[in-house]
C-alpha cells in the first residue's frame, strides 16, 4: 500500500492539539492498515521516525436526517508518538 493511500488525513481536535505537548499525533488512516504501515508511511511523507504507534477503530455515530435515521461512516485513526527533538511541520503551521 502506498503511503499516500494509508494516512488519509490528519485529526485536528482540541483533544489533539493536547496531545501535540506530548510529542503525540493523530491520523486518519485507511482501515486495512496496521500500525507497522503507518509508521513507514510517516517516515516517508514526513521524514520522522515514530516512536509508538496506536490504532483504534472509531464507530459511526448516529445521525437524524428529518425524519430518516442514519449513522457516519466508522474510521480508523492512528495516534503516533514521535521523540521529543521532532515534529510534523503541517500541525505547527509551518
Amino acid at each position: 500500500m502506498d503511503a499516500d493511500k494509508v494516512i488519509i488525513e490528519p485529526v485536528v481536535t482540541e483533544k489533539t492539539n493536547i496531545l501535540r505537548e506530548e510529542h503525540k499525533y493523530a491520523f486518519k488512516v485507511d482501515a486495512r492498515a496496521n500500525k507497522f504501515q503507518v509508521m513507514k508511511a510517516l517516515n516517508e511523507l514526513f521524514g520522522v521516525h515514530p516512536v509508538k504507534c496506536n490504532i483504534m477503530k472509531v464507530k459511526g455515530k448516529p445521525k437524524r436526517v428529518r425524519y430518516k435515521l442514519g449513522y457516519t461512516s466508522s474510521w480508523k485513526k492512528a495516534i503516533v508518538t514521535l521523540p521529543a527533538n521532532e515534529t510534523i511541520e503541517i500541525f505547527e503551521g509551518a
